[in-house]
């Protein structure tokens, strides 16, 4: 349970790399597990909270159709206790995100210098909040889109929409976590910078390309035909996007400065 020493000059072998990606993943691993055990404490109440975008839309669709007909069942006999299980893992991975993140940053951090260690460190330190307003942004998003798909129910026919809580919860996590996946998009471009993976000039370039598959993504991901609920997912991803080339820029100006001091040392020298 310790990760492999740094050795003095920085460089570490394909086997600690290994290792120290496995000392890693279990610290996360762990983490993730302590915090599902703390959320089934609390099952009833994180339930409660993901059945209300239901329950909004339902009012909602209720408002504009009053002979709508809406029954939610759980179907099978361990789909109450599958579904219990699943809904505290994703409460322990949201709420342990701090710490998994972290993980992350200090498995990326070895190879990083001292003055690129502090842009990271500054940087995924706000990829924890990124993090929890993309599951909030996709929770929030949901009562619209229940509304629209159900509103394609046909009103002319006596059709009950009989909702399956565990398809639908199942759906609603995966949506919650894609959202949250999605908004650290940044984090991710600026880590592959500061590595060397990719340039400024590779991001700029790349920009209209991948400002266009925000889009596309928030259109795939987004439950619903609306386009707003598109626009949730899609605008904030090119936003920071565009956030995180304007820091690669600077971090890639820094280097050629830094670069330039260099050689007119050796020059000089």
């Amino acid at each position: 349970m310790r990760p492999p020493t740094m050795p003095a000059d920085g460089n570490m072998s394909l086997a600690d790399h290994l290792r120290e990606l496995r000392y890693r993943v279990v610290v996360a691993l762990i983490a993730v597990t302590v915090m599902t055990i703390v959320a089934a404490f609390f099952y009833q109440d994180l339930l409660s909270l993901l059945m209300l975008p239901w329950h909004q839309a339902q009012e909602a669709l209720l408002a504009e159709r009053p002979g709508q007909e809406l029954q939610v069942a759980n179907i099978g006999v361990t789909a109450p206790l599958t579904l219990a299980i699943k809904i505290c893992a994703v409460a322990g991975v949201v709420v342990s995100s701090p710490l998994w993140i972290y993980q992350l940053w200090a498995f990326i951090a070895p190879g990083l210098l001292a003055k690129e260690k502090k842009w990271a460190l500054a940087f995924v330190g706000s990829a924890t909040p990124l993090f929890l307003a993309g599951v909030a942004a996709g929770y929030f998003v949901l009562p619209k889109g229940i509304q629209v798909m159900l509103g394609f129910t046909p009103e002319s026919q006596q059709i009950t929409n009989l909702l399956d809580l565990s398809t639908f919860l199942n759906f609603m996590l995966r949506l919650m976590l894609v959202f949250g996946i999605g908004f650290l998009l940044p984090v991710a471009v600026v880590a592959l910078n500061l590595m060397g993976v990719v340039t400024w000039e590779q991001l700029a370039k790349a920009r209209v390309y991948v400002v266009f598959g925000t889009f596309v993504f928030g259109a795939v991901a987004t439950p619903s035909t609306d386009p707003f609920s598109m626009l949730v997912l899609a605008i904030p991803m090119a936003v920071l996007y565009l956030i995180a080339e304007f820091l690669c820029w600077i971090n890639d100006r820094r280097k050629r400065k830094r670069g330039a001091q260099t050689s007119d040392l050796e020059v000089t020298t």
